[in-house]
């Protein structure tokens, strides 16, 4: 460790070699600490250095790196978050993808910050990493199981139970399905990385399971942060309490009142308030939780484990409001138990609900409109609870139609006829997240500029829900900027976004600027800690625009949001029409210093101290 590196930070990398088992590290500098602040950041830097930027995501080029941040196991709230860093088989870009749980605590007391996983192993493997390094164990009796029992596999295979803390690929990861997630299984609660294709990159590096033992390292904050994170509590409490009740399927019925809840692939946006009342998360506390289940060092306890007789499951996680949209809302597939069934196999399975229930949605969609052959795609009727199980089986093992349906919606697009075009709902070949683009200006500008396409964690719609931005295109470019720098900071913290937004505020502020000072000992200012996460956003796009997947071309939205206004409800009516993207893309473009073409300039890669990255990306 660096001498004038503040001693939150164990303050180095880990590289693992695959293909040899061989490790190296390197040290973390007071300056990249100061310039990146952790987690996001640090993967993000170790995508721009190591990955070619004509690498396939899904060749042993890419890597996969994981990051903590330096709020990691101090009294900080709900920071036991890691973040996963790599190129993405959905959008060809950078994307970053954050779990909770316990692994991310223990990784920080290991002292890497980062540990970043190069080519592939020879035989099907897992990688073990203590505070001495990381061991490349061979797996191969690993092979097709899924993402519970790879992780009680390898905590028994290590002898000492949950003090090993997995972080699991399924059957979907290892085939390759382009959406497959990682899932996080510890004592306490589970964590699934679910975005962008974290799975299918593992899989692609022949690794089945992450797995951190606890270190020696204990990180000592400057001063008081333990003071100041007890002055938060009662806010924190208070603001999060919907969370604590229901978790986020408790957004269901306000978000459905608002006539903002994507149905039938969002060709409706509001569903009778009885039909939504019973996928709800009130109905699901009612009748089907067992328990509330929490991250390391966070009071909210906003998971839950839920029980199913009829389906056979004793305890899963409940569906996230994002899941129940993915699977629920956009099937038109309202038997609350089939629905948790099918999530519960995409745990198992390991595949990202969103991005796996908008494809199914669109692919029902073309169904409907006679563009797919019923013979060759069974089980694509709007409704068919039935056959949304199945093809959770048949698209983790890419069976019959679950071939095409494990590449996504955007190359299952490319394959029917261009009227399919029109059905898809995303954006840089990721699927939209449950928060309408039609009914909320902020995400419109924020979907179309996302690092991850189709994301609701680069602009956030919390704000959007109270009325900052919803219907209005005035200063929203601006505000769809600074929360994208919000969202950075805090995954390079890293915290979760529940917590950060409920106790701490959603935008960047004092509180946050305190904390990190706190923390390092630093004395930045509120400017300086929303750099931060500028700087951030800009390396991300810095990588796309090398890998040539950000430009002004590929900042837009999908046919029906730019075309198809709400049809009916409280928001009909709403959509965002070319024009109307293009002016608010200009404003944006201008407030970001980036080129007509949305490329940062060079007096922005230069006030930004981006110089080294551009180039490294560049060559």
């Amino acid at each position: 460790m660096t001498d004038d590196l503040p001693p939150v930070y164990g303050g180095e990398i880990l590289h693992v070699h695959l293909d040899t088992g061989e490790t190296e590290t390197e040290e973390i500098t007071a300056e990249d600490a100061r310039r990146f602040l952790g987690g996001n950041g640090f993967v993000a830097e170790q995508v721009a250095e190591h990955v070619p930027v004509d690498a396939d995501p899904l060749d042993p080029e890419n890597v996969l790196a994981m990051g903590v941040g330096p709020m990691n196991a101090t009294p900080f709230q709900s920071t036991s978050r890691g973040v996963l860093g790599f190129v993405s088989p959905m959008t060809n870009g950078f994307f970053d993808s954050t779990f909770g749980g316990t692994l991310p605590q223990a990784q920080k007391t290991t002292g890497f910050e980062c540990v970043v996983l190069h080519g592939e192993a020879p035989e099907l493997s897992y990688v073990l990493v203590d505070g001495d390094g990381a061991d490349v164990k061979p797996a191969d009796d690993l092979a097709g199981l899924e993402t519970y029992d790879t992780c009680q596999a390898v905590r028994e295979r290590e002898g000492v139970g949950y003090d090993t803390h997995v972080l699991a690929n399924g059957p979907a990861g290892e085939n390759r399905v382009r959406y497959a997630c990682l899932l996080h299984d510890s004592e306490i609660r589970e964590g699934v990385a679910g975005r962008g294709g974290s799975g299918a990159v593992l899989g692609s590096k022949n690794v089945k399971a992450v797995a951190v033992q606890e270190g020696d390292f204990e990180p000592e904050p400057a001063g008081d942060l333990r003071g100041r994170t007890v002055q938060q509590m009662g806010r924190l409490m208070e603001d999060t309490e919907m969370l604590q009740d229901y978790g986020t399927a408790g957004l269901v019925n306000p978000i459905n009142e608002m006539g903002k809840l994507g149905q039938h692939n969002y060709q409706h946006e509001q569903a009778d308030p009885e039909t939504a009342e019973r996928i709800s998360g009130e109905r699901i506390r009612e009748e089907y939780v067992t328990e509330d289940t929490t991250c390391a060092n966070c009071a909210v306890k906003c998971g839950k484990h839920v029980s199913v007789q009829a389906e056979g499951i004793t305890e899963a996680k409940i569906p996230e409001f994002e899941s129940l949209f993915g699977t629920a809302t956009m099937q038109e597939v309202y038997d609350v138990e089939r629905v948790m069934k099918a999530n519960d196999l995409c745990d198992r399975l390991g595949m990202d609900t969103i991005s796996w229930g908008v494809t199914v949605s669109f692919a029902r969609e073309c169904n409907e409109d006679g563009l797919l052959d019923d013979a060759d795609s069974p089980h694509l009727d709007f409704g068919d609870a039935d056959g949304l199980v199945e093809l959770a089986r048949k698209t983790a093992h890419r069976e019959d139609f679950g071939d095409d349906l494990a590449e996504g919606s955007f190359r299952l697009a490319a394959s029917l006829a261009d009227e399919a075009e029109q059905y898809l709902h995303g954006t840089k070949g990721l699927e939209y997240a449950a928060h309408s683009p039609r009914g909320l200006k902020g995400m419109s500008i924020g979907y179309a500029t996302a690092t991850r396409g189709g994301s609701h964690h680069d602009t956030r719609p919390t704000l959007q829900y109270d009325g900052e931005h919803d219907e209005t295109t005035e200063g929203t470019p601006e505000f769809a900027a600074r929360i994208q720098h919000f969202t950075a900071l805090g995954d390079s913290l890293t915290q979760c976004r529940f917590v950060s937004e409920g106790g701490w505020g959603a935008r960047v502020n004092e509180n946050y600027t305190e904390a990190i000072n706190l923390a390092t000992g630093w004395d930045l200012s509120v400017e300086e800690v929303e750099e931060i996460g500028e700087r951030v956003y800009n390396l991300e796009r810095l990588i796309n625009v090398a890998r040539g997947v950000a430009d002004r071309e590929s900042d837009t939205l999908s046919h029906r949001v730019m075309h198809e206004p709400i049809p009916d409800g409280p928001a009909e009516g709403m959509y965002c029409p070319p024009a109307e993207l293009d002016a608010m893309l200009d404003e944006y473009y201008r407030f970001r210093g980036w080129n007509d073409n949305g490329h940062p300039t060079e007096e922005t890669v230069d006030r930004l101290d981006l110089d080294d990255v551009a180039s490294a990306v560049s060559e």
